[in-house]
């Protein structure tokens, strides 16, 4: 694996601030916020200037019951190529759930949800990644996520399913060192002991982000600073194996570029006190610089089983999690019911936050009352697309109910989802009207 140095991830926020950036050598920008025909110029900029950039997708789902969806494939495909990228990433993770092969309701999560460490999942996996693998131009790595919640009844550990991964697919590892720390808050999984079962002979490259703790549950924010424990789980990868990449992540509520670099120095002194920990072992006799943890769960010799039938069984487990989650139906068996509560409502508090950003429009017209209507609308209302047309669901259910109340606030919404429905944009110019006017009803 090519040696990618110190990184952060690129967003139009923050654009400007990221190319003045001392130290640096790459960025990673979400795969489905750029098009390959029209690269934001910062982006053409640090590429002419010799920085790496890799496309980070978010919406195969490969850990999902379906095969990939060719479409997403070739758009991801089409990025890698558009960048001059050394590999893309993806994540362990489903996003959808039902349709044809459940014969129920396609719904869409919005979000990473965690696949169950099964022998079936994990079959599905594999053929799934194989699908990716054929379909990209350059190496794939494949990232571990947060999880709020647990499956019952897993039959290996993370170590072990990652390893069997690794071993029967050759797909590289992006390790979310802070979703080591997620799922030790929240699942209370160690992350001394993770990081010992972890294949690290196949990373890629390390994610480091901040997040927030409520009432004993930890959130994956992207949105905070990063806290020392994160840090020391960096720090305790790095004695391990030297990273080829390490990532400072932030998605929103960016601060000042001042407090950036200082958390990428802070990031640089974890790597670092890692590598001198090694060195002393080394010194020592001991065994820090293990390349990796596998514990013989699987092995090239394992051969995949059919997965027709398995891929029923992992999609109806999955429909019913994920309509607990989206669809007010009941919390499948074994599972936490108060997480699964938690994990709903921050599903639905993360709609809320994407609609607003990609219909900025909406808060503007329905004032003060937008996000608790957006959250009554949610609770009824699965997704059935992306955030786009979710929020083109939500003006659709408000107007259907005669909503809002105020006349002209309505006639606003009325015009706003009439020119984002249409083909085309009916009246020229309407959006960028809307976003100017001063409120003059509540």
């Amino acid at each position: 694996m090519r040696r990618l140095g110190t990184g952060i991830g690129w967003r139009p926020e923050i654009a400007d601030a990221v190319e003045r950036m001392p130290g640096i050598d790459w960025v990673e920008v979400v795969a489905e916020n750029v098009c390959p025909g029209h690269l934001p110029a910062s982006l053409l900029r640090l590429r002419e200037r010799g920085v790496t950039v890799i496309p980070h997708g978010v919406s195969l789902g490969l850990g999902g019951a379906d095969r990939p969806d060719e479409g997403r494939l070739t758009a991801l495909a089409e990025r890698a190529e558009a960048l001059g990228a050394p590999l893309v990433t993806e994540h362990i993770a489903f996003v959808r759930a039902g349709g044809a092969l459940t014969a129920s309701p396609r719904l869409e999560a919005g979000h990473l949800l965690p696949v169950p460490r099964t022998r079936d999942a994990l079959d599905v996996l594999c053929e799934n990644v194989r699908i990716a693998q054929e379909a990209l131009p350059v190496p794939l790595a494949l990232e571990n996520i947060a999880a709020l919640f647990s499956w019952p009844g897993e039959e290996l550990t993370e170590g072990q399913f990652l390893s069997e991964l690794v071993e029967r697919t050759g797909v590289r590892l992006l390790i979310d060192v802070a979703n080591l720390h997620t799922n030790h808050v929240n699942r209370g999984e160690d992350p001394a002991e993770a990081l010992a079962a972890l294949p690290l002979e196949a990373l890629a490259y390390v994610h480091v982000a901040g997040g927030f703790e409520r009432d004993g549950v930890w959130h994956d924010s992207h949105a905070h600073p990063v806290p020392r424990p994160v840090l020391d789980i960096l720090t305790g990868l790095a004695a391990r194996t030297e990273p080829p990449g390490v990532l400072l992540e932030r998605d929103e509520n960016f601060p000042e570029p001042d407090e950036l670099e200082r958390e990428l120095a802070a990031i640089r002194g974890a790597v670092s006190a890692g590598r001198a920990r090694a060195a002393r072992a080394a010194v020592a006799g001991g065994t820090a610089t293990a390349g990796a943890g596998g514990d013989g769960a699987g092995g090239v010799g394992v051969l995949a089983r059919p997965v027709a039938g398995v891929r029923e069984r992992v999609g109806v487990a999955q429909t019913a999690v994920l309509s607990a989650l989206v669809a007010g139906t009941p919390v499948p068996e074994g599972f936490d019911r108060v997480r699964m509560g938690v994990q709903a409502r921050a599903l639905a508090a993360k709609r809320a936050g994407v609609v607003a950003r990609v219909a900025p429009e909406l808060p503007v017209i329905l004032g003060a009352g937008y996000r608790e209507a957006f959250l009554e609308y949610a609770r009824q209302r699965p997704m059935r697309g992306g955030y786009r047309q979710d929020a083109l669901d939500f003006a659709g259910h408000l107007l259907k109910l005669g909503r809002p109340g105020h006349p002209g606030m309505r006639r606003e919404l009325r015009d706003w989802w009439l020119d984002r429905a249409g083909p085309a944009p009916r009246r020229p110019g309407l959006v960028a009207r809307v976003l100017r006017r001063p409120r003059s009803h509540g």
